[in-house]
């Protein structure tokens, strides 16, 4: 029994100093060292570039959680298909090789479904080239940027649907969705057709959110709707196609105005106005109002606005206005006072060529006009007014050059226009000459010419720029004198400011107006002016007459307040108005 217990004392003095010295191994002993690692299976990405993005490095202890990412980060980098790791015994430790297989070298890149935009076109996008490892990574870099190509240009819906590989040969598909239908509804007065030719798009068109928005900003500024909301449908399993749904909410488009003005020579006027810009649900423009006075007016006139390469626009009415104790000036001196009586019936029509920047408009007029009751007429002055009364006939066509940018909420661009007016001897007419002028008008923004130098953050924003507008006119005559009412005549708040109505008149004139125009906000503008020109019957080019100052736009529910004051030649004006001079 004593030997029993002995030979048990002697194990476990033996055996704890072991357990111990396990537990120290456990803890302390380092565990199984790398001795190498390499790659293999890469013909054309090189092993340092592999290596790179591999933590485990010869000399470290060996960590298979590490391998594991280091497999993940491989794969990550893009060149490969597979990527797997063997670990081989060597020199007591572990060697590492990372075996890979490379995509195939590309050969060749094809685009299909693409009509708006040519396979060399979206190349341009592309940094993946023939020759080249295929990269799955960079390669759908490529895809984002072909797909910002069409958003910028506005196709928004428009997305690479399909990516195909055959050996080198990649083929990916671009779906660009098309438009099935425009539904309309809501409407109960408007007619359908007169709202459908505002939306552009037809069935066939591939969707451009760009182009779309102009056409809703168009439709509502009709007039003729409170609200106007848009939904899309893509039909189940056709990707291809979508249908777009208006839903509108009407508003009365009929309203009678109350006009109280006052003028420095025309004195204090007044009168009411009745306008219905929606009549019989067409988008027919009816209107009959009067003013009275010393310049006292009465009108009527009815037409139809809306004009393309199909759809003809027509106007008619007629005008009775009568001018009390009116100035008439001479080279911009006042001359003497008389009334001017004139009857006025005028018809016209016109549309758009195929190319619908260009247009027509043809209007014949009937005018009666009658002079009497000359006052203080300077002595020894020839009275070339009251000689020129009588009825005009005369045809008028006008030719118009519009490049204006339309899917901007601005003027942005160019328009030309040419008027040539035959007076003729039929049907009462009493007058034959053939007056023709031209004018350009020019809207550009500044921002990006000044952007470097003043901050415009916030302030002039691509939808409410810094902008420079021009407009230039000059007109002649076949006769060296024409009728008083026929004259070309400058002077006034919408040619030359800081001259009276009417103070410089001719059978010959030139104008120039420029503008600055400086946003303050988006409800306030600061505009910067100067006006040049003249009207004579024998032109001298080096007369001219010119203006500059200052004005205020205000943005009102009812339109663009204009405030304007102009320093002329021999006194400063102030004018107030509704919409931009130009």
């Amino acid at each position: 029994m004593r030997n029993k217990f002995a030979a048990l004392l002697i194990f476990l003095i033996v055996l704890l100093p072991l357990c111990s010295y396990a537990e120290d191994d456990e803890d302390e002993t380092p565990g199984i060292q790398v001795t190498s690692v390499s790659v293999s299976g890469n013909d054309h990405i090189s092993t340092e570039y592999i290596l790179n993005v591999v933590s485990t490095k010869p000399g470290s202890v060996l960590d298979r959680e590490k391998i594991t990412d280091d497999i993940a980060e491989i794969y990550g980098q893009g060149f490969f298909s597979f990527v797997d790791v063997d670990m081989i015994p060597e020199g007591g430790g572990m060697a590492v090789n990372f075996s890979v297989r490379e995509n195939p070298v590309i050969e060749s890149i094809n685009f299909e479904g693409n009509t708006l935009f040519s396979t060399e076109t979206l190349m341009k996008d592309v940094f993946s080239l023939p020759g080249t490892v295929f990269n799955r990574v960079f390669f759908r870099n490529d895809l984002d940027r072909v797909q910002e190509h069409y958003h910028k240009a506005g196709y928004v819906m428009v997305r690479v649907s399909d990516v195909q590989t055959s050996g080198g040969n990649i083929y990916v598909t671009i779906l660009e969705p098309k438009v099935r239908d425009v539904i309309i509804q809501g409407n109960s007065k408007t007619r359908t057709y007169v709202i459908r030719r505002e939306i552009k798009l037809k069935e066939g068109d591939i969707f451009n959110v760009t182009h779309f928005r102009h056409n809703l900003g168009k439709l509502n500024g009709l007039g003729y709707f409170e609200d106007v909301n848009v939904a899309f449908d893509v039909p189940e399993n056709q990707d291809g196609i979508v249908d777009i749904i208006l839903t509108v909410k009407e508003k009365r488009t009929a309203s009678v105005g109350i006009n109280l003005a006052y003028g420095s020579e025309s004195g204090v006027s007044g009168g009411l106005t009745y306008n219905d810009t929606n009549t019989f649900g067409r988008g027919y423009n009816f209107e009959v109002g009067f003013n009275e006075g010393d310049e006292a007016s009465y009108w009527t006139s009815f037409s139809s606005p809306y004009m393309d390469s199909k759809t003809f626009a027509w106007r008619i009415g007629a005008t009775y206005r009568t001018y009390d104790d009116r100035y008439y000036y001479y080279k911009g001196r006042r001359q003497f006072e008389f009334d001017e009586e004139s009857i006025t019936f005028y018809a016209g029509f016109g549309k758009k060529f195929s190319n619908e920047d260009w247009s027509w408009y043809l209007t014949f007029r009937h005018q009666d006009t009658e002079y009497d009751d000359v006052q203080y007429a300077i002595p020894g002055y020839i009275d070339d007014l009251t000689m020129w009364d009588g009825v005009n006939q005369t045809a008028e066509l006008l030719l118009t050059w519009d490049k204006r940018d339309p899917y901007v909420s601005y003027s942005k661009g160019f328009v030309w226009d040419t008027t040539l007016e035959q007076a003729v001897k039929v049907l009462g007419g009493e007058y034959d000459y053939l007056k023709y002028w031209t004018q350009a008008r020019l809207y550009f923004p500044l921002n990006k010419a000044i952007e470097e130098v003043v901050d415009t953050t916030g302030t002039w924003t691509d939808d409410n720029p810094f902008l420079l507008a021009a407009r230039v006119r000059i007109g002649s005559a076949t006769e060296d004198s024409l009728p008083a009412f026929a004259r070309y005549s400058l002077g006034g708040m919408n040619t030359l400011r800081g001259y009276n109505s009417r103070s410089f008149e001719g059978s010959n004139m030139y104008m120039g107006n420029f503008e600055l125009r400086l946003p303050v906000s988006s409800m306030f503008s600061i505009v910067g002016f100067y006006d040049i020109g003249n009207a004579d019957d024998n032109m001298d080019w080096d007369n001219y007459h010119d203006n500059y100052g200052v004005g205020l736009r205000v943005k009102t529910p009812f339109g663009t307040l204009r405030v304007d004051y102009a320093e002329g030649e021999e006194e400063n004006r102030t004018y107030f108005g509704f919409g931009e001079m130009f």
